[in-house]
């Protein structure tokens, strides 16, 4: 008896159970030499697979040295590199058929295509079942007990995990015994392993350095030097599964969502129970009859079957909204909103008529929906998000409701200045919290409450007069509101005539701007001493198309965006007030802290505004002002 492999056989060990049950005993064996290379190729990549398929190489080997089958040769050549990445297509599988012919032996396979395919060809097959391949428990899941949502592992740190409920968790110490690289080699190990011979396990993510693995309801991340400083195992599962009727608001939010298809930021901080919720809103929608998908990098919802959970088509979700565009679900649920891109993709498909509910990191429910600011044209936000929840410990804190009007602002009087102003209204009360509208080309937040010393509206409002007047004046400007419609501003003397210009022209050109009647005076004139100026950190905020003061060369920075500021860091200028440009394009004015840095918390217009200049390429420099 003569008996060719192919390479699935070979791993699930067909051949040495054939010669130990006297099936394939005294049989010569032709081992093609393109198994052989798969298996090297799956066992240089960590893959299982290969290393049983050579350890059964080896018993073979054994076999014959022991005279228990007759002849064991390796037939055949190995497959070249293009042959190898068209192995998807059968190339490889042809190299084997051949060889079969070739010496007149009967193919051994567990591919149903491969034997069928065979067959037509005249060849004598021998088909086994593949072999189910059973996954132990995890080495990793010895460190999970109940209301352990993640574990922690590093090569020369003791074992952490956080434990608790949602929004109350506590990062802590689980073991005391600092962890080896040998510890984490053979956890990987089984980590990898079990991901691709378990039917619930696969890779989210796998490249040098670093692999995501969803397995289960585990989903885990894998870290290796280069990329890591040592190798590191982070695994987290949910420890909460909710309903719509365990939240505040929810007969209310029910009904909204049904009424018709919505768009939905759920927001909160990290850990407070955003997916979590998202989850619930998920099977509320099934259940109302709803067809909802899922976008996840990487998919770790914890939805029923009739959800189908999609990741990245091709490396870019805009791949999957069109794919889902396609499809056409009732409501998308788009886990993780972060990027330029995401928010791009969201808006599309919201604009698209599909129901959209994205997940997205703000510390304040309106942060949400200032990130689309600068990202979606202004008059379609209200088209793009109606609805912002706000989690926090778990629980819904806040819900907006966001539409749009034609009117003059709050606290504005004339009647020309009437625009369009997106009103962001509490769910629970229905009074008015924010409105969002242009002013003077800038996008402005405005808070109903007068939240502050300085009302919205005055703040605004000195702003723009500051930012105005700047691009006039080169000395130090202060500006004072008074009243609704009235402004002074103080210049330096030299400044005077060239502020007012000829017979009052540049000033009336800047009040006929602004709607608003500004009285020139020198610092000496100041009542405050120049306290009220406009050098407070933070202060000023010109958007795009915005003018600014000085537009020199400046010192180029590179800010570093964290998880809750953008940090723009400096060296010796503390205390110093500076502008912050973009291309020379002025942005806004700040006062460096004694840390010689200057702190813009993410969410707020300016952090989106330098955001957007760093995504667009532009060059940050910091002049002093």
């Amino acid at each position: 008896m003569s008996i060719l492999p192919d390479t699935s056989t070979v791993v699930d060990s067909r051949l040495s159970e054939g010669v130990d049950d006297g099936t394939f005993a005294g049989a010569s064996i032709y081992v093609p030499e393109a198994v052989v290379a798969e298996l090297e190729g799956q066992a240089n990549n960590g893959q299982r697979s290969g290393w049983d398929g050579l350890e059964e190489l080896q018993r073979l080997a054994t076999y014959f040295d022991n005279g228990e089958i007759e002849q064991l040769e390796y037939v055949g050549r190995r497959p070249e590199s293009g042959e190898r990445h068209a192995a998807h297509s059968g190339e490889i599988d042809a190299l084997i058929r051949d060889l079969a012919g070739e010496y007149d032996a009967t193919l051994l396979t567990s591919d149903g295509v491969q034997a069928e395919v065979a067959r037509a060809k005249g060849l004598a097959v021998e088909y086994r079942t593949p072999r189910e391949r059973e996954v132990g428990e995890l080495g990793i899941e010895g460190f999970f007990e109940e209301g352990t949502m993640s574990v922690h592992l590093k090569t020369g740190v003791e074992p952490m995990a956080k434990h608790g409920s949602v929004g109350e968790m506590r990062f802590e110490r689980i073991g005391e015994e600092v962890l080896s690289e040998d510890d984490l080699r053979e956890w990987i190990e089984g980590i990898e392993r079990a991901a691709r011979e378990s039917s619930e396990g696969f890779f989210e993510l796998s490249e040098p350095g670093m692999d995501i693995v969803q397995l289960g309801e585990y989903r885990i991340a894998v870290a290796r030097p280069p990329f890591a400083d040592g190798f590191e195992i982070t695994a987290v599962r949910p420890i909460a599964r909710t309903t719509m009727a365990d939240y505040d608001y929810a007969e209310e939010l029910q009904d909204r969502l049904l009424e018709r298809q919505r768009g939905v930021l759920i927001s909160g901080a990290p850990g407070v129970g955003k997916s979590t919720f998202a989850q619930a809103v998920a099977e509320f929608l099934v259940e109302g009859e709803y067809s909802v998908k899922t976008m996840e990098k990487p998919r770790d919802l914890q939805v029923g079957p009739e959800v189908t959970q999609y990741t990245e088509l091709g490396g870019s979700m805009a791949n999957t909204a069109d794919s889902l565009l396609m499809v056409r679900p009732d409501y998308t649920i788009y886990d993780e909103v972060r990027k330029t891109e995401d928010f791009g993709v969201f808006s599309d498909m919201r604009l698209a008529g599909v129901g959209m509910v994205g997940v997205v990191h703000a510390t304040r429910a309106i942060d949400a929906l200032q990130r689309l600011i600068g990202r979606v044209e202004l008059g379609l936000i209200p088209q793009v998000v109606d609805t912002v929840v706000y989690i926090e410990a778990g629980q819904i804190d806040t819900v907006y409701d966001v539409t749009t009007q034609v009117k003059v602002p709050e606290g504005l009087m004339e009647e020309d200045l009437a625009r369009p102003v997106i009103t962001i209204r509490d769910f629970a009360t229905d009074d008015p919290a924010y409105e969002i509208y242009t002013f003077n080309n800038q996008v402005v937040t405005v808070p109903m409450d007068g939240e502050g010393d300085e009302s919205g509206v005055s703040r605004i409002a000195r702003q723009e007069v500051e930012r105005e007047i700047r691009s006039i004046a080169r000395g130090h400007v202060d500006v004072e509101i008074q009243g609704s419609n009235r402004a002074v501003v103080y210049v330096e003397d030299s400044e005077i005539s060239g502020v007012i210009g000829k017979g009052g022209g540049r000033i009336s050109d800047v009040e006929e701007r602004l709607g608003i009647e500004i009285d020139v005076r020198t610092h000496e004139e100041n009542p405050a001493g120049g306290a009220s100026g406009s050098g407070s950190a933070g202060s000023g905020g010109g958007g795009p198309g915005g003018g600014g003061g000085t537009s020199g060369v400046g010192e180029a920075v590179t800010p570093e965006i964290t998880s809750r500021h953008v940090v723009i860091g400096l060296n010796g200028h503390a205390g110093e007030t500076v502008e912050v440009q973009a291309d020379g394009e002025y942005l806004f004015t700040a006062t460096v802290s004694r840390g010689d840095e200057i702190q813009v918390s993410r969410g707020s217009a300016i952090a989106e505004e330098l955001e957007g200049a760093i995504d667009r390429g532009r060059r940050i420099t910091v002049v002093p002002s």
